[in-house]
């Protein structure tokens, strides 16, 4: 009879208690579905990136090492790549090349949590060099554009401007709060700047993940002015930094609905990014590889 009493009593708390309970635990299995979502997207992001980065050393390395920038010709996706006469362009396209190659290897290592954790002075020393490399990308981009006039139209030359400006300020403000101790801060505008640094990376795998899809080069044409080419000359970096901070809200803020509606649609993205990475290296970098052989 005592405890038929209690129990009426204490249903009300033992209710709260199991629904804590089961909301602690959907917090948690949506904390992992997030966690292993961001995880799948480095793992293709870094394939993805450590493949241009071979593409790059196999192409422009030896033409450049031995000054024959001609053989950039073999490459038809290049608006303006050799130009006959011009060394002060052909050198400052090769170290926009090259230095992308910097940036897709290094820029993955930084992402490491390992490294961070357990070789911190690796993960600095690499930082610094990630961030002075993207600096110099970047202002010899617009170098390219406004002085040699790479880009095919004035949009592609604002787009590729405004690319770089944001470079310029992601990369200031990384370091600035790095000097400041300022570790969310600083790992906030590191990761900004890691997505726009590789914008022409995701362009070409944006591209082709795009025409592979639509199986075809749909509101695309070759001079770069169809739709879906003006959509992607700024969807190729403020798309990804979109992603970005929408994941960082969801991480920091969402409940289990919207960490899992995040987790899903990185998976979705994520797949999309894969068969971009896979067409490009299959269709572009693969052939043209073979073409310098």
């Amino acid at each position: 009879m005592h405890a038929t009493y209690i129990r009426p009593r204490y249903l009300p708390q033992l209710q709260k208690s199991t629904a804590s309970q089961k909301r602690h635990s959907l917090q948690n299995l949506a904390d992992t579905a997030l966690k292993a979502a961001a995880g799948f997207w480095f793992l293709v992001a870094v394939i993805g990136q450590w493949a241009f980065l071979y593409y790059i050393a196999g192409f422009y390395g030896p033409s450049t090492v031995t000054g024959n920038f001609q053989a950039w010709s073999k490459n038809t996706f290049l608006f303006k790549g050799y130009v006959a006469g011009d060394t002060a362009g052909n050198l400052a396209f090769a170290a926009h090349a090259l230095l992308a190659a910097v940036i897709a290897f290094g820029g993955a290592i930084q992402l490491i949590p390992q490294i961070r954790a357990r070789a911190i002075s690796v993960h600095r020393w690499n930082g610094r060099l990630f961030l002075l490399t993207a600096l110099a990308v970047s202002i010899a981009g617009l170098y390219l554009v406004w002085v040699r006039g790479t880009l095919p139209s004035m949009v592609s030359a604002l787009t590729l401007t405004l690319n770089a400006v944001l470079i310029i300020a992601f990369v200031a403000l990384a370091w600035r709060s790095a000097l400041a101790h300022e570790i969310s801060a600083h790992r906030r505008w590191a990761l900004r700047a890691y997505l726009v640094a590789n914008a022409q990376w995701f362009a070409r795998v944006g591209i082709f993940a795009w025409v592979i899809v639509n199986r075809g080069p749909v509101g695309m044409t070759a001079r770069w002015d169809g739709p879906f080419n003006y959509f992607w000359d700024f969807g190729c970096y403020l798309l990804p930094l979109a992603v970005l901070e929408l994941y960082l809200r969801a991480k920091e803020s969402a409940g289990p609905s919207g960490r899992f509606a995040m987790a899903g649609g990185l998976v979705v993205l994520t797949a999309l990014m894969g068969v971009g990475i896979f067409g490009v290296a299959t269709f572009m970098w693969r052939p043209l590889l073979e073409a310098m052989k």
